[in-house]
């Protein structure tokens, strides 16, 4: 039987060329009066984009203030930095121009200017968040589905521990999606978004209990949308069409659509190892989930092969026979083969780490809060688990 759910997305989407130059009369439209305008390395300002965007500040006389520096896997001292800046200079607005790491740099310090206290606490669930300060986003790059998401993923270098937090209120006033400001990027960042995005839909996809039957088709789509349109980028960078369907499979893939109806509204068990792996190693956090993926489907497949021979069968055109586990380790091989093709990482020594078993005992212990917990719902994962599909991985 398909589940209840209640679907309520707020972010305006803006997708086309030159996009960006709205800027400006969206925040006014959205009630900003101070900006912070929060971005990460120098490429948004060698682009010409930070200008194109402060031009259309300026031509409405809106005042802000700039901070930069924002790192892969966002830390969470630049977030204490940007809310101190934020209260001295007044700020009632924060744009984020860049990928998913600034958008969610944004969002936690939108926590931290509506809340007393340590915003940190929202990340670790020691408080329940209330609400957020308005924010918004001209996106870079195509990836973490952020500038439609409701969650905000935050390193604390204390410990070297990645969170998450999730609420509602975080969800992006408005995005700004230009594709044609993804075609500077390297092919790497482009297919560890490309991975990404994947991996948000197929985090809805394999879960237990009861599917809707249209969701499952709209998560397919994204799927094949985004293997094929990978393929098309590795041969042209400059690809608009594919440049486009990928920027728009990423709002898709993380803004909730893929999972409605879904029983267990999804597993996360792949998100959740690789966090333990980014916070300890600081990867790019789609290679660090190409690097899992394999040990984890390897791990749970048995306990519905179906649906990975669905999976392989919709999403990369192969036959379904009446060996459902057969047809469910080819699908794995499939998915695999398509992290080689574009140049993804299959195992922990192809994303250029080697844990030990020290190392490996502590990621599991932390991902399970010392095995209080399971972590997933395709298959519960407890402590144990976790080592041996990291020691897979590490093979």
């Amino acid at each position: 039987m398909v589940s209840s759910f209640e679907y309520n997305i707020s972010t305006k989407v803006v997708f086309g060329k030159d996009t960006e130059k709205q800027t400006g009369s969206l925040v006014k439209a959205f009630g900003g009066t101070k900006v912070l305008v929060h971005y990460g390395s120098a490429s948004a300002k060698k682009t010409g984009l930070l200008d194109r965007v402060l031009a259309s500040l300026d031509e409405l006389a809106i005042p802000y203030v700039l901070l930069g520096g924002v790192l892969p896997n966002p830390r969470l001292s630049k977030v204490y930095e940007g809310i101190e800046l934020c209260k001295k200079e007044k700020v009632d607005f924060l744009l984020a121009v860049g990928g998913g790491s600034v958008i969610d740099s944004a969002k936690a310090i939108g926590y931290g200017l509506y809340h007393e206290g340590d915003v940190w606490d929202f990340y670790i669930k020691k408080r329940e968040i209330r609400g957020c300060y308005p924010v918004a986003a001209v996106l870079t790059l195509s990836a973490a589905g952020s500038e439609m998401s409701d969650s905000s993923v935050i390193t604390n270098e204390e410990g070297w521990l990645k969170r998450d937090a999730v609420s509602d209120s975080s969800r992006c006033k408005f995005s700004i999606l230009n594709p044609e400001l993804t075609y500077t990027l390297p092919e790497h960042q482009t297919m560890c978004g490309a991975v990404d995005i994947m991996m948000h839909t197929m985090e809805r996809y394999f879960t237990a209990g009861d599917h809707m039957a249209l969701t499952d088709e709209l998560a397919e789509g994204v799927l094949r949308t985004v293997h094929q349109s990978a393929y098309r980028l590795k041969e042209n960078a400059l690809d608009y069409d594919a440049r486009a369907n990928v920027m728009w499979a990423s709002s898709l893939s993380h803004n909730s659509l893929t999972g409605m109806g879904n029983e267990s509204g999804g597993d996360w068990a792949p998100h959740m190892i690789e966090h333990e792996i980014g916070g300890m190693f600081d990867v790019a956090h789609g290679a660090g989930l190409a690097a899992v993926w394999e040990a984890w489907a390897q791990y749970v497949y048995k306990t519905d092969p179906a649906r990975f021979a669905r999976f392989g069968n919709k999403v990369f055109g192969l036959p379904l026979t009446d060996d459902a586990e057969m047809d469910a380790l080819a699908a794995i091989a499939a998915m695999v083969n398509f992290f080689v093709d574009v140049r993804m990482p299959k195992n922990l020594r192809e994303l250029g780490i080697n844990p030990t078993k020290e190392e490996m005992a502590k990621m599991a212990r932390q991902a399970t809060n010392h095995d209080t917990k399971t972590i997933g719902s395709f298959q519960k994962l407890g402590q144990e688990d976790i080592v041996r599909i990291l020691e897979f991985a590490n093979r």
